[in-house]
């Protein structure tokens, strides 16, 4: 299996060092198939600038990948990603963004007006989802960068506006879409695990503080036993009022305490103080064991859900490719599935429940693509997946040398961004890192790029089209 493995990892690294070299250039090849323009549809790995623009393009950024010609680093660091690699050896214009703008913070230069592009095809969007118009990034999450995240739908329906309708048949149209649909709803699940854990953490903590302070507080009253009920009852109470806190249910129950027989002394702050830090402690240790048991246990019973979300997010992009671009004329589609997200830097960073999760919906989003296109001619399907995931276990056939860590260093201020929207020649991490793997968390170098574009032009010559 593994000499299998090696020979398919060759006859993609070869595929275009076929077509001139080892240049990404390659355009000199005789293709197959004549393709007039080169349309693309998706997210951040195929977004060929619609954020280079306001403080993003200052800071000489918006692509998602090292940005800039870095060739006199290395000749890897061309700045370019897997659409532009192909469209060269394609022997087509290098494509341009369809739309360009940002609606976030002005303050910050995030605040650019959309504008359209006529004549650009690249209409991959940073942040964007298959249907869903708030993608990472958006605005409406609170993100100060404000991205556009036009869903594929939408682009899809922009470019038909444009086009009368109508694919002309000759264009080559590339989709590669879902990653924002796992980074989304994994973000939302964490955020709302979150929540679930630091209410539970909170009830747990006021028992327990409770628990503690009421007994220590009774102690030196003449009954101690009757003392404590009347301290309960006053703190269960205060605990039981809006806006109530560990401070204020402390003031009503060492009130109560103080007057109860024999117990004056409890209210001196000297006495009740070490009370209230070993309730503290306790309350502290009890909140957070209940906390994390009920973030978890919110995160796991959600999963199922996740992963059918991303199972529908697979299928709508499949209906979307077979009823809109197919079935509005396109006769040449290239499908890229999910790549293995869990190998990412970002996923290796999560706990081992966590990348399960992500693999199940990768999987079922791949699945529900797969089966929704199935046996349709015109659409050939890109195992990005099978690939990404032996280059992170495999790494050496494809001549990467890092697959773990960001290339870029995305601390500030050497960037302002933290992503590789903002990356560039100025802000690598030191070192050769022209073939790691991974610019950021998440997004691949323009080696990587180089990498993905052999790989689809592979799966084009399988196809006939190449």
């Amino acid at each position: 299996m593994r000499h299998t493995k090696l020979a398919i990892a060759a006859m993609a690294l070869a595929v275009l060092a076929g077509c001139g070299g080892s240049s990404p250039e390659a355009g000199d090849q005789t293709v197959r198939v004549k393709f007039s323009s080169q349309v693309s549809f998706g997210d951040s790995l195929s977004d060929v600038g619609t954020y280079n623009v306001g403080t993003v393009a200052a800071l000489k950024g918006g692509k998602f990948t090292i940005n800039g010609d870095n060739t006199a680093i290395n000749a890897t660091l061309t700045g370019r990603n897997w659409t532009e690699l192909v469209a060269a050896q394609l022997g087509l214009p290098a494509p341009c963004a369809a739309m360009t703008g940002l609606e976030g913070d002005a303050t910050k230069g995030f605040s650019v007006a959309r504008v359209n592009h006529a004549g650009c095809y690249g209409y991959a969007q940073g942040g964007a989802r298959v249907t869903n118009p708030v993608g990472p990034g958006n605005a409406l999450t609170g993100s100060a960068l404000g991205a556009l995240t036009v869903p594929v739908v939408t682009q899809v329906a922009n470019h038909l506006a444009l086009s009368g309708g109508k694919f002309k048949g000759d264009e080559i149209v590339f989709v590669m879409a879902g990653g924002n649909d796992v980074l989304f709803q994994l973000s939302k699940l964490s955020a709302d695990a979150t929540a679930a854990g630091n209410a539970a953490g909170a009830k747990a903590g006021v028992q327990a503080f409770i628990a503690s302070l009421v007994p220590q507080l009774a102690a030196g009253a003449t009954d101690p036993a009757d003392a404590a009920k009347n301290i309960l009852a006053v703190a269960t109470a205060a605990a039981g009022r809006a806006g109530a806190t560990l401070t204020t249910i402390t003031q009503e129950s060492v009130a109560v305490a103080g007057i109860q027989p024999g117990n004056t002394a409890v209210r001196d702050q000297a006495v009740y103080s070490p009370m209230v830090a070993k309730a503290s402690a306790a309350a502290s240790t009890a909140g957070a064991a209940a906390g994390a048991t009920a973030g978890a246990e919110f995160a796991k019973a959600q999963g199922p859900v996740l992963v059918e979300a991303l199972k529908t997010a697979g299928t709508e992009l499949a209906t979307l490719v077979k009823t809109e671009i197919i079935g509005k004329g396109a006769n040449y589609v290239t499908v890229n599935n999910l790549p293995d997200v869990a190998t990412t830097p970002s996923g290796r960073g999560q706990s081992a429940e966590t990348r399960a999760l992500i693999n199940a919906m990768a999987s079922a989003f791949n699945g529900a693509l797969t089966a929704g296109l199935a046996g349709e001619s015109k659409a050939v399907i890109v195992d990005v997946f099978w690939v990404s995931n032996d280059q992170a276990t495999n790494p050496g056939p494809y001549g990467l040398t890092n697959v773990t860590e960001p290339a870029c260093d995305l601390t500030a201020p050497k960037n302002p961004l933290g992503t590789s929207l903002a990356c560039n020649g100025s802000n690598l991490k030191s070192g050769d890192i022209s073939h790691y793997s991974f610019a950021d968390e998440v997004h691949p170098t323009p080696y990587n790029n180089l990498l993905l574009a052999r790989y689809v032009s592979r799966s084009l010559v399988t196809k006939g089209w190449l």
